[in-house]
């Protein structure tokens, strides 16, 4: 009777040491994407495969991927809650996600300036400068001074040299 142990390197299966090492490289740039159920699927293969170390990392990682997945869920009732989850959400750079919860936010509470500020701030990340100044010159409307603070966002960097935020932002000076 044989017993089943996984191969030694350079004991004769290349192709199974490549799959190993293809599923762990998948597997990290899932995890790395916060896509931790599909990591987690990568890295169990991984476990599986003939490289010891790959298989402990990856089972290590597969560990992780447990963890996070078994947080917590948020409970969000209000436009408040939407925007201060998103608020998180885009100070990790979770910007995708972030812009879905100011979104149900807005719809809760259209007129909140503050939350039509932290899409455009949203938007301007993304590099949506079309989006941004159309949510940034609603914020200012309803809140001047939202004005004074988007002069100061770093958020807003990217975009603050185009014609239409300096418009927007310093309405004071002409020729723009």
């Amino acid at each position: 009777m044989t017993s089943a142990r996984p191969a030694t390197p350079g004991s004769g299966q290349p192709a199974n040491t490549e799959k190993q090492l293809g599923s762990f490289e998948t597997a990290m740039k899932l995890f790395h994407a916060r896509e931790f159920k599909e990591a987690r699927e990568h890295f169990l293969e991984a476990v599986h495969g003939p490289e010891r170390d790959v298989a402990h990392r990856a089972q290590l990682h597969a560990a992780m991927c447990d963890r996070r997945l078994q947080q917590i869920t948020v409970n969000l009732r209000t436009a408040e809650d939407y925007y201060n989850y998103a608020v998180a959400l885009l100070n990790t750079r979770q910007i995708g996600e972030a812009r879905a919860h100011l979104q149900r936010a807005l719809e809760m509470a259209p007129d909140a300036d503050h939350i039509i500020y932290a899409l455009a701030v949203a938007q301007a990340l993304t590099g949506d400068a079309i989006g941004a100044h159309e949510h940034l010159r609603r914020a200012i409307e309803l809140e001047p001074r939202n004005r004074i603070l988007a002069r100061q966002d770093g958020d807003f960097a990217a975009l603050s040299g185009q014609p239409p935020f300096q418009a927007l932002l310093y309405p004071e000076k002409k020729n723009w």
